[in-house]
């Protein structure tokens, strides 16, 4: 479906250049001199590369409908992540490419979003908060300030994460499965 370039939003899937393409970010530039144009930060599908393109504002890109699929995490084994079709009950794998590094956080029975382009699994979404457990915490440092100061913490799956100063070893707290950025004390 072509759409004005101008209203490309992250998380859009593209067909350009004969790939399909991610938006990771998107930029609208308008020039003191001239239209203005969008800077678009895309990773491409299949191999995983990231690159930047630029299209006037009024220009027409080919959007890819997509459909969402609930399924669970069953295991990973080698580089093949076998899940489970929530609606039908089938298993169906998949490189651990599309998981992008964020292995650690899988876990059993976990609920993820497979995003499809037709049968190709283009995407695996994660929740957005993930509760994890704080297995070893640096000291705080007497004299930081609570409010800007965060301390390296290891999570009991191998994560490293900057956590404020009141963390604790065996706590558990919320991070974000994006940027696996600090984001709350789970609270019991």
């Amino acid at each position: 479906m072509k759409i004005s370039a101008n209203i490309i939003k992250v998380g859009n899937i593209l067909k350009h250049k004969e790939k399909l393409l991610e938006v990771l970010n998107t930029s609208i530039i308008k020039p003191g001199k001239g239209g203005a144009f969008i800077q678009v930060e895309m990773r491409d599908i299949q191999s995983g590369t990231k690159f930047n393109e630029r299209w006037r504002t009024s220009d027409n890109v080919d959007k890819i409908s997509v459909e969402e699929l609930e399924s669970t995490f069953l295991y990973l084994e080698n580089d093949i992540v076998t899940l489970m079709n929530n609606q039908n009950f089938e298993q169906i794998s998949c490189s651990t490419n599309l998981l992008y590094g964020k292995e650690k956080l899988l876990e059993d029975g976990m609920k993820l979003i497979l995003v499809m382009v037709g049968e190709q699994i283009t995407k695996i979404k994660f929740p957005k908060n993930i509760k994890v457990e704080i297995k070893n915490a640096d000291a705080v440092v007497k004299g930081q300030t609570a409010s800007s100061s965060y301390k390296n913490a290891i999570t009991t799956n191998g994560i490293k994460i900057m956590v404020p100063p009141h963390i604790k070893e065996g706590e558990k707290i919320f991070i974000n499965s994006d940027d696996l950025s600090y984001v709350e004390k789970a609270k019991e």
